[in-house]
This record gives structure tokens, sequence and C-alpha cells, in this order.
């Protein structure tokens, strides 16, 4: 049964903000997928304008979710209104009266049109990430990798340690995580977008120690090149705050990783370096620890467990001195287990 609102003038006001029609499309296309207004604007076939006069009237009724990267603005459709109307995060008539209106949207006309366009702006979205570090991968090493001690890289290692073990270095960059099991591991697994990055990672790996094979393999995170349960342990190191939303990510480590076996996940807590967005293509400016266990429980992981790393990461702007504007950045590793009855 929907909650009754007390004040009937809002209550209308939901009714004709729902009524719509490309106040529905928005929201459909909010429900599937966080997207800048540049995107949505797009995947509608609509003026930007026009829609931002729309989302202006949808924010009324906290349906949505904004944050914001460098000068853009990206939207997705409130937890509470996806999953459930009776959500403690969304305790309102709103989220309710849009679980009840989705299931009839499905399969519309053009719902379906605009689930099309979409996906054209997705496969770009992509292209461009792609595009970004293989232009940056020869310089990757100097921007992108220096850490204070090393030992961030050497714990995630030895989360695994067991020669027969095989491990999957998830958007493994230029291999400055994989190469900490060589020689501690059969096989390991490298995946990553950017053929430049995997160029860089072959560099560095090759030739490998006796007893570790190393296996490169270009795919997206959200689409892993990796069989069901083909892998003991899965790494992503400074991974998740590269993607708009790591939930479809870890999905697929779940899906990957053994029964019984191990997802450790290494990354940066919440900063204010801005200027990493547009050098280092950082979604997110660091991500809360309680954020990242989260996402791993929802996924299907269990045992879950924190750590702080004694390390630090000290990106540097591009164009600095050698000290200038240096940060040192703490670390964590958050650790998860697929159930052995998976």
């Amino acid at each position: 049964m929907l909650k009754a609102l007390e004040d009937t003038d809002r209550l209308a006001a939901l009714l004709k903000a729902l009524g719509d029609p490309i106040r529905l499309r928005i929201l459909s296309l909010l429900a599937e997928h966080e997207l800048s207004v540049g995107e949505l604007s797009r995947a509608l076939g609509l003026a930007q304008s026009r829609v931002s006069n729309h989302l202006r009237v949808i924010r009324e009724f906290d349906l949505l979710r904004q944050r914001r990267v460098g000068t853009s603005h990206f939207l997705q459709l409130a937890i509470g209104a996806v999953e459930s109307a009776g959500s403690s995060e969304q305790d309102g008539l709103g989220p309710a009266l849009w679980a009840a209106l989705r299931p009839g949207l499905e399969g519309t006309r053009e719902i379906a049109e605009d689930l099309a366009r979409l996906r054209v702006v997705l496969d770009e979205r992509r292209q461009k990430s792609r595009d970004f570090f293989d232009r940056v991968a020869g310089e990757w090493e100097t921007i992108g990798v220096d850490f204070a001690s090393g030992q961030a890289r050497q714990r995630v290692a030895a989360s695994f340690l067991a020669p027969e073990l095989v491990i999957a270095d998830l958007g493994c960059g230029t291999g400055y995580v994989a190469q900490a099991f060589l020689g501690l591991c059969a096989r390991v697994i490298c995946v990553d977008r950017s053929l430049g990055m995997l160029d860089q990672a072959r560099k560095r790996l090759e030739p490998t120690p006796a007893g570790t094979s190393i296996e490169l393999r270009p795919g997206e995170l959200d689409s892993l090149p990796i069989a069901d349960d083909e892998v003991d342990g899965a790494v992503c190191a400074m991974v998740l705050h590269h993607l708009s939303d790591p939930l479809p990510c870890l999905d697929e480590v779940f899906r990957i990783v053994r029964p019984g076996g191990t997802a450790v996940i290494l990354e940066l807590a919440p900063h204010r370096q801005e200027w990493m967005h547009e050098q280092l293509g950082d979604q997110h400016l660091g991500l809360d620890s309680s954020f990242v266990a989260g996402r791993l429980e929802r996924a299907g992981f269990v045992d879950l467990s924190l750590e702080i790393v004694d390390d630090q990461y000290r990106p540097s702007p591009e164009g600095a001195a050698s000290e200038e504007g240096e940060e040192a950045l703490p670390l964590y590793i958050v650790r998860g287990r697929v159930p052995r009855d998976a």
C-alpha cells in the first residue's frame, strides 16, 4: 500500500511530473545507467536545454542522485527508487510510483529507441576512455604510477600466496601489480581495455620467472574475457575510481572467481585533487571504503575485511616541479570471499 502524503498539492504535482512522456523516458534511461546531462540528451535525441528543464521538475521528488566530475554532472535513478518503494533510503511516494510505472514502460517503441541510442552513447564513452589510456600509456609510469614504498602492491600479492593459484589482475595498466605475483603463483591473467597499457605490461612482465605464466587479455571490466570460476582470486588495484559505478565490474569478478576464492580491492580514500579527473582519467576523487565494501557485498561476496595500507599514492599534476603540488594520498584494501556453496 502506498504511503499517503500529507500535502495533496504535492501529490498532484508528483503525478503531473510522472505523467509527462519525456520524463518517463528520462527515468527509464537513468534506471539503466548513470549518464551526464549531455549523454542523456543524445540518448533521448533531444536538445540539452529541453532535457534540463525536465530534470529540474524531476529533481523536486528525490528520484535522482547527482555527482560532479570536473565540469560535468552525472545523474542516476536513486537506489531506493530502483530497488524498492519501501527502501529506508527513499521513504516516499515518488519511488513507489516509479516502481509501479516502470514495468509498463518496458518494451514500448520510444523506450526501445532510446535504449538503442544509449548503447551508441556508452560505446562512444568506452572508446573515449580507451583512447585516453592508449594516449597516456607510454607516460603512465611517470604520471600515474608513483607510490611511496610499494608496500600496497606487496600486500595485494600477499593476499594470495600459494604457488598453484590462478590470479586475475583486472585493469592491470602497465603491470605494476601483476609484477608482484611473478614467481608466487602458477598463472596471472592481466585484463585491460587499453591495448597501449597491455603493450606496456608485456614489456614489464617479460621475461617471466619460471613457474608463473602471464596472459594478457584485452577486454572491458563489465564484460571480462575470463570464463566462469576460472581464477582463484582477482585484484582490482586503483581501478574502481576510474569507473562511474563499480558494481557491474564486481558482478563480473564474482562470476570469474571460484567458490572459496578471494577478491582484493586496492583503492584511494576520498581526496580533493580535482586535477586527477582530467589528467589521470579519474571518475571519482577516491572512494569511501564502506561504499566499496557495500558494493562487494551486493555483488555476493562474504567475509569482508578492511585494511588501511601503510603506503601512499603520490601523483603530481602535469607540468609541476618535482615536489610542487605533490600530494600523499592514503590507500586501503577491502577483501571479500566468494561463498563456498556459490
